[in-house]
């Protein structure tokens, strides 16, 4: 008696499976409005995460934001970056037809793999982009050995 190879998946009815994709849709729908109604994690800024031989360098995307509505912290091995952008507020004679700008509080945190000098970590702000600099420990650094022949 031989079987053939099935994923059980195909042996269910075809309800089952449009039944499954909608509950999954109508759990993703509820999480992204609880958290936005909520005003957690309602965006995440775009960011960059370069590395160097002796930095990392991180650019986060922050338009129309000031340097007092966000913070640059190191958290053990992970550069910390949180904030809140403002939504902005219905003013009397001006109906707004689109608002695609996120806003909300954020948190981004970013595992840096090797210890780093955090008393040399440079945060620079300007036209809206961030650039954090966080240099490796000098430990870690790569040491370049000549080879003689």
């Amino acid at each position: 008696m031989t079987r053939t190879l099935i994923p059980w998946k195909e042996r269910l009815p075809q309800f089952v499976g449009d039944f499954e994709r909608e509950v999954e849709t109508l759990f993703e729908h509820f999480l992204a409005n609880g958290n936005r109604a909520r005003g957690i994690a309602a965006f995440a800024p775009r960011t960059t995460v370069a590395e160097t031989d002796n930095e990392y360098e991180v650019e986060v995307d922050l338009p129309g934001m000031k340097p007092e509505d966000f913070q640059v912290e190191m958290r053990g091995d992970e550069l910390w970056l949180t904030g809140e952008r403002k939504q902005q507020k219905e003013e009397k004679g001006k109906n707004y037809h689109r608002i695609e700008q996120e806003y909300g509080h954020f948190e981004r945190a970013i595992p840096l793999a090797v210890p780093v000098n955090e008393g040399k970590i440079k945060a620079h702000y300007k036209n809206g982009v961030l650039k954090v600099t966080v240099p490796k420990s000098e430990t870690v650094r790569p040491t370049r050995v000549p080879v003689s022949i």
